[in-house]
């Protein structure tokens, strides 16, 4: 059985569901939001390089050791951006939240704390997952800000650790929740959306 297995996953603001190429169009159209493949710091498809890129986290699914979501906005019926369960480690009952992306008139909302909310409380509370971490660019200051404002602390700096396509090195910062951790993260993040813990 695949560990973790395709779902949906639903909240107030948000839906998670399996992606698939039918968001296409959307995505497309949720890249071009803000021109985000053309920052330096992330890897954002172009609007025209968004169905390969579809294929790409499908292929890595089919090998394991991904789980994309299509970002579906409830209010809009339309997918809004990309996020996924990445380096799953079955064995060890780890995963990464990351490849995350989402059209710029939804960023920084409750869309993005109830996305985070849901993959967690699935890591943590179904997939009974020992850690759970986040890595982004080291110089990406707004994502890891977003990711200590989940309550993920620093592991620490890989340094040099992958080349970025303008051909720069990327320093990446690695982050994670551990499972004691989960339900005073969970609390902070039901606040945040104005619910009671």
């Amino acid at each position: 059985m695949t560990w973790p297995a395709p779902i949906t996953l639903s909240g107030t603001h948000v839906q998670l569901e399996p992606l698939s190429q039918t968001h296409a169009a959307d995505l497309s159209e949720a890249s071009a939001d803000g021109n985000l493949s053309a920052l330096w710091y992330t890897s954002v498809p172009s609007p025209e390089g968004v169905p390969a890129e579809i294929d790409r986290r499908l292929d890595l699914q089919s090998k394991g050791s991904m789980l994309p979501f299509a970002v579906i906005d409830p209010v809009a019926g339309s997918a809004v951006g990309m996020t996924t369960y990445m380096n799953v480690d079955a064995a060890n009952k780890r995963l990464e939240i990351g490849s995350t992306w989402y059209r710029s008139s939804v960023q920084r909302t409750q869309l993005n704390t109830e996305a985070k909310l849901l993959l967690l409380g699935h890591a943590f509370e179904t997939l009974d997952c020992i850690a759970v971490e986040f890595r982004t660019h080291f110089l990406n200051r707004q994502s890891r800000a977003a990711i200590e404002r989940l309550g993920a602390k620093l592991d620490g700096i890989l340094r040099s650790h992958q080349t970025m396509p303008n051909g720069s090195l990327r320093d990446t910062a690695v982050y994670s929740i551990i499972a004691c951790e989960w339900p005073a993260v969970k609390s902070g993040l039901l606040f945040k959306l104005g619910r009671t813990p």
